[in-house]
């Protein structure tokens, strides 16, 4: 997964709760003895009452927290976690699935041009090799020319125009990045992958090929590769 989470909780307490207020026997203690001390020394007679002692606002002293009271704090602050982290998974997901239908729908588009392609390729290479065979034939109309190597010739040049592996391998590659995006785990680098494979096919076609309506088909087609190219780059 990219990327991380921090969370930090703050905790205001509310006007209207009670404070958590203790007293410290200790320091009223000490205070009761050192003011009977000094009625002794002054002579004063009377007894002592709490506001003699509570004048000295030490005596009094804000409790912590105890355990129970956290545990408190800390399930409300788990429920409101809670809740947002659902939130958070709820909004990702939808996000995910409008993201999936947008890369399915361009892929479609690529598998769209890549059908116009194969229909103006089909018989290219029969086409090609009868003219390359009509055009040499013609410039060595002789009966001693090497009709069998000729053959040969030209059947090394047309093969090497013929882009059926090229189409096959880009239909699997259309085919792995759909059966990516399904899945559930992260695919990033897989899709990211496929999209320079199928990058680079699309090249290999439009320079083997040497062919004005394909080329504008694998125009077409890279121009839909870029855009989901930087889709895949919100993926995981």
């Amino acid at each position: 997964s990219r990327g991380k989470l921090n969370i930090n909780v703050h905790v205001t307490e509310s006007d209207s709760g009670e404070p958590h207020i203790k007293v410290d026997e200790v320091k009223v203690k000490a205070y009761a003895r050192i003011l009977r001390e000094v009625q002794e020394a002054a002579g004063v007679e009377g007894s002592l009452n709490v506001r003699n002692i509570t004048g000295f606002g030490d005596v009094f002293i804000t409790q912590e927290d105890d355990e129970e009271i956290l545990a408190e704090k800390w399930s409300v602050a788990l429920k409101a976690l809670s809740s947002a982290l659902e939130n958070l998974i709820a909004m990702r997901t939808q996000e995910g699935n409008q993201l999936k239908n947008d890369l399915i729908e361009r892929i479609e588009n690529i598998e769209a041009n890549l059908k116009d392609i194969e229909k103006v390729s089909n018989g290219r290479v029969e086409e090609i090799r009868n003219k390359l065979r009509d055009r040499i034939q013609q410039l060595f109309d002789d009966e001693n020319f090497d009709k069998e190597r000729l053959e040969t010739e030209v059947a090394v040049i047309a093969d090497k125009m013929d882009i059926t592996e090229e189409i096959v391998r880009m239909r699997a590659h259309l085919k792995f990045f759909i059966e990516a995006i399904e899945q559930a785990e992260p695919a990033g680098r897989r899709l990211n992958f496929l999209t320079q494979e199928m990058n680079r096919e699309l090249n290999t076609i439009g320079s083997k090929a040497n062919d004005s309506e394909i080329a504008h088909h694998v125009v077409r087609s890279k121009e839909t590769l870029e855009q989901i190219r930087e889709q895949v780059q919100n993926v995981e």
